[in-house]
This record gives structure tokens, sequence and C-alpha cells, in this order.
């Protein structure tokens, strides 16, 4: 039998963070965006787009954290958590197509690299670099804790780089000339997102594919359970978590001739894979006689 636990709380704490830093995000956008078309540096609009990706990636994070606390119903009986790993999906796609877009756009840069005013774009760069740093501040914590925050902690991350890409390219074009340094910084910015973004997108789909909770290994929870005095056998051995937190765990124990209690033991076993594992959500159906084909599952 499983336990349910209210993740409420620490929802609504990572909730507040993330309306600041879209509130800054979005303040700055417009500026950045002027600003790129003013100086005509493509380093000044690859950080754009990443702040414009930002404020969607801040949006659905907000949207999917929101969705996520409301309770279960008779058509979604786990609620709806897996809108965390939906969010954290689309966040990664969206920093794939920006980041595909400015490695295109500096192909032609780098043949006909064009005047970059630098000082308006070392300027607004500057700017930049203060909000994502205020925006990163706000977000660390509920990084650690949830994969939705994480990825929007990861979009602000980058972009942060970016920032201080865009001022350093300023520099050089400032005092050498040397314009090719935009489409440069654009591009690195670009290459420095992408490992990132796929680490998202994979840890994302481990959990909408119900793949086990990353740290835990299944060899390790069956040999616990089977050191039990009383279990047998252990088959139909699944684990897999709703989002970035609350893995799940599902067996049948098979008790041998001297067992006991049944339900002390049940209890017993669960007690254990919440302490050892952290798992307080587990489903352990408890048998005298293995059911079913046992080969056919794990």
């Amino acid at each position: 039998m499983g336990a349910g636990h209210d993740h409420e709380a620490g929802e609504i704490k990572h909730e507040k963070p993330l309306w600041w830093a879209l509130g800054l995000t979005a303040g700055f956008l417009v500026a950045e965006v002027a600003g790129a078309l003013l100086t005509n540096s493509l380093a000044l609009l690859s950080d754009a787009a990443h702040m414009g990706t930002d404020v969607i990636a801040l949006a659905i994070s907000l949207f999917a954290v929101r969705l996520s606390r409301r309770p279960p119903d008779a058509k979604r009986t786990y609620g709806y958590a897996r809108m965390e790993a939906l969010g954290a999906m689309v966040n990664g796609g969206l920093l794939f197509v920006v980041a595909g877009y400015i490695l295109w756009e500096a192909v032609g840069r780098f043949r006909h690299p064009p005047e970059v005013a630098s000082t308006g774009m070392l300027a607004i760069a500057s700017i930049g670099l203060i909000i994502n740093l205020i925006s990163m501040r706000l977000l660390k914590a509920g990084s650690g804790t949830s994969l939705n925050v994480k990825g929007a902690y990861l979009e602000v991350w980058s972009d942060m780089l970016g920032s201080v890409g865009v001022i350093i390219g300023a520099l050089v074009i400032k005092s050498t000339g040397w314009a090719v340094m935009d489409p440069i910084i654009a591009v690195l910015i670009g290459l420095w997102v992408l490992p990132r973004t796929w680490t998202l997108l994979r840890e994302a789909g481990q959990v909408l594919m119900q793949g086990v909770p990353a740290g835990m290994d299944m060899a390790t929870v069956r040999t616990m359970m089977l050191d039990h005095p009383g279990v047998a056998a252990i088959h139909d051995l699944h684990a897999w978590a709703l989002g970035s937190k609350e893995p799940i765990l599902t067996a049948h124990v098979v008790l041998n001739d001297s067992a006991g209690d049944a339900e002390q033991i049940r209890q017993s076993l669960a007690a254990a894979l919440a302490e050892r594992f952290d798992v307080r959500h587990a489903t352990l159906q408890i048998e005298t006689t293995p059911c079913g084909d046992t080969h056919r599952h794990a």
C-alpha cells in the first residue's frame, strides 16, 4: 500500500522566484531586441533570442508548476505532476531551435562581417548580465529539487554566459575593430548551450518514458528486499517517477513458508524502501505463491 504526501508548499516556494525571474526577464527583453537591431550585433541578437526563450521557458515553468499542484481526479489518478517533465521538454526544444538559428546566421556573417555599434552592444549586454545574475539567484535553490525549475535555471544560466560573451565581444570590437568577433561569440554561445540542452531533454525523456528514477539501482533494491528473512522471491518489480521527485515503486513479494505475519513483512519492506531509497509511495502485493508467468516480468 502506498502513502501520499503533500508537495504543495514546495511548489509554492518554487513559484514565487519564477514570477520574479519572469518579470525581470520579460521587462528587459524588449530593450535588448531593440538594442540588437540598432547596433546590428548578431551576438546581442543571439543573447536576445535566448532571453526570449527564457521568457517562454519561465512562463511554461510557471504553468507547469501551477498545474502540477492540481489534485488527482477521476481521469488523472496521479494528478498533473508530469507536467513538470513536459515543460522541461518544451524548454529544451526551444533552446535547440534558437541555437540552430544562431549558428546558421553566423555562417553568413563570417563571410561578410557587418559594422557593429560596440558601445551600445556593451551597455545593453551589461544590463542583461545583471538581470540574468538576479534571476539565477532566484532560481538556484529550486533547480536542485525540481526538473521544471532546473530547465528554467539552465535557460537563464546559458543566457548569463551569453551576456558575458557579448560583453567580451563588444570590448574586443571596440578596441580592435575586429567585427568578426561578433559571430564568433554567437557561435560559442550556441555550442555551449547545445550539450546542456541535451542533458535536460534526456532527463525529461527518462521521466516521460517511466524510467528508473535517477540515483536508484534496481539490483540493489531487489537485493535489499530479498534479504528480508520472510521473503522467498520478488517479481514484477518496477520503479518510476512522476516528475523530478516522488519515486514510485511496485512489486510482488512472494513469502516463504516460515514468513510469519504478511502485513508486518509488508510494513517492514515499505519502511526499508523509504529509509534507504526515499521511496514513500510503494505498492507491495504479498503472495504465498508466485502469480502468473514471472518470466515475462522484471
